[in-house]
């Protein structure tokens, strides 16, 4: 049966085109043009002779015939087909395929800036990940679709987030690099302040002055969802068993002149790692987030390839271990030289000072005074700098009895920091050392509580607690004095920034040893702005009181120099 006519031609029955179509082509009009030229109705198809097709040329816009297209005069824009069903617009693409050539629109049509921008969904946007393609799995010129949340390589006709706009159909993407948002496949800008919270997003940048005033100004902050929480306080992502590698850039993130440094400072020409880590920090104090968690897997992918996966995300290792290789890297990262003091922030943050002075064992010497220096022997004194201290705990019992098996031994502080006193001497190897610290001390100090040692045969963890003061704690007696540097006789007070803790969970095993213990590690942080302590393990932040900081197992502590001589508001 013969098909009928159409009493009159699409283009007479529509007299407005589509204001953006999803496939950006070129209408070719001149086979219309040279139906009307010849006196032919423009419903009737023009096909030209066989062997005569003509084509568009890249160069200058000449076709095979010699006529030049009058679209051509206006390179930038586009000419959109009538709109049709898709699958008719799919066959016509294909037909026309061989005839046109792909052109990209400078700007959005005019009336329709906003043009997909309501398809936009921010619950899915996390720009946490690395930023790498998910199909060639580049790190180069890499965008992320703001519909689905997917990063793509490109947006040229023949990128993958170009087919991705195409065949998904989603059209609003962001260049992770420039932060500018383009749509796609018509390749235009899109200048829209209603896109600024997604540039925030993903390179927050605070102010130097709302930097500053931090650790100042309590201010609460709500989520998407509208869940309350407090810029610097959030929880980080465990993917796997990194929990040691979150409570330590934890801590580093609330020192402020480390943080400061990193929040303010332009490091775009550093390395990776400096510019994750930085990236890490202002998203941490991020007071516009999307969500109330951080995830660190950007940075901790680079930590991985920089260590050769000695610090990783699938397998747990020591927090100490961990951060003398981290800061050890930044400082060299940031130009810091390996000899010359106070060459990066990391130096002039935690670098100090200390005396060492040793004495050779000998045979004569008695079993209880094996420690004793003695006075006709000569002492080697050597001067090495730190960013760690280690203190070493008393060993726990063997055995308990019947009235004390539930009884947890406990140290004071400061009894295990009197190994820096520069009386108590210990063993090591055929020497007997002690150490005395100097002058001037760091503005932060760094105690490593050591709990763990390994023989050839296990490991052993000690339980002891230290009681510590969370204000005022004095090391003056433990400096050497200098009267040129500080006066003799005052106090030098440090109080408690942050507190790494570790917990021993059993968990059970098949094995004939019976139950295995897993580690589980914790910070504790003050909240300057409220005089505040929060415990944050993973993504669970929780209120702490300050009393009953000292009942975990603390193992890495960091404390500031209080600037100043008054004590302040006392031990609590």
């Amino acid at each position: 049966m013969p098909k009928r006519q159409a009493e009159e031609s699409l283009e007479d029955a529509v007299h407005t085109t589509s204001p953006s179509s999803k496939k950006a082509r070129v209408d070719d009009n001149d086979s219309q043009d040279d139906g009307h030229r010849n006196g032919l109705n423009s419903s009737i198809p023009h096909h030209p002779p066989n062997g005569h097709q003509r084509k568009d040329m890249r160069n200058g816009g000449i076709q095979l015939n010699g006529e030049k297209p009058e679209e051509e005069s206006q390179p930038d824009q586009i000419t959109h087909a009538p709109s049709s069903s898709p699958q008719a617009e799919e066959a016509e693409d294909e037909d026309q395929s061989a005839y046109f050539t792909v052109s990209r629109q400078a700007a959005p049509t005019e009336g329709y800036s906003d043009l997909y921008l309501d398809t936009i969904d921010r619950a899915v946007l996390d720009f946490d990940f690395e930023k790498l393609c998910s199909v060639s799995l580049s790190n180069i010129n890499v965008y992320a679709c703001l519909v689905c949340g997917k990063y793509y390589q490109g947006r040229g006709p023949k990128s993958h987030a170009y087919f991705h706009a195409l065949e998904i159909g989603h059209h609003v993407y962001v260049n992770m690099q420039t932060k500018k948002v383009y749509v796609l496949p018509e390749g235009y800008e899109v200048k829209s302040k209603s896109l600024e919270d997604i540039k925030f997003v993903v390179d927050p940048r605070l102010p130097k002055e709302d930097v500053m005033m931090l650790d100042k100004v309590a201010k609460d902050a709500w989520d998407l969802s509208g869940k309350k929480y407090r810029p610097g306080f959030v929880g980080m992502n465990n993917i796997k068993e990194n929990d040691y590698f979150n409570a330590v850039i934890q801590a580093l993130a609330h020192i402020p002149p480390l943080r400061n440094f990193f929040m303010l400072e332009d490091l775009s020409s550093k390395s990776e790692l400096i510019q994750r880590f930085s990236i890490l920090v202002r998203k941490i104090w991020n007071t516009r987030a999307f969500k109330t968690h951080v995830s660190p897997h950007e940075l901790i992918q680079q930590v991985s390839r920089q260590s050769n996966k000695k610090y990783d995300l699938l397998h747990q290792s020591d927090p100490v271990e961990f951060l003398s290789w981290f800061l050890g890297s930044m400082h060299l990262a940031l130009g810091g030289s390996k000899t010359k003091p106070g060459t990066s922030i990391i130096h002039r943050v935690f670098q100090g000072k200390l005396k060492i002075e040793s004495q050779q064992i000998t045979a004569k010497a008695d079993a209880g005074d094996r420690l004793r220096f003695e006075e006709a022997a000569e002492v080697i004194v050597e001067t090495m700098r730190y960013l760690i201290l280690t203190l070493d705990l008393p060993a726990a019992p063997l055995f308990q009895d019947e009235i004390d098996r539930n009884i947890i031994p406990q140290v004071p502080l400061t009894s295990i920091l009197s190994k820096y006193d520069g009386r108590t001497a210990q063993e090591h190897l055929s020497m007997r050392k002690r150490y005395r610290l100097l002058h001037p001390l760091p503005p932060f100090l760094l105690f490593h509580v050591k709990r763990f040692s390994t023989n050839k045969f296990v490991s052993e963890r000690n339980p002891t607690i230290v009681t510590f003061p969370v204000r005022s704690l004095d090391m003056a007696p433990y400096v050497e004095p200098n009267p040129t540097l500080h006066p003799p006789g005052e106090p030098i007070w440090y109080d408690l920034v942050a507190n790494v803790t570790h917990e021993a969970v059993r968990t059970r095993d098949d094995s004939v040893e019976g139950e295995a213990e897993r580690k589980v590690w914790r910070v504790q942080m003050r909240d300057r702005a409220r005089d505040e302590w929060l415990q944050v393990q993973d993504l669970y932040v929780e209120s702490v009181a300050t009393e009953t900081l000292f009942t975990k197992e603390s193992y890495l502590m960091v404390w500031e120099r209080r600037k100043g001589g008054g004590k302040g508001k006392g031990r609590g």
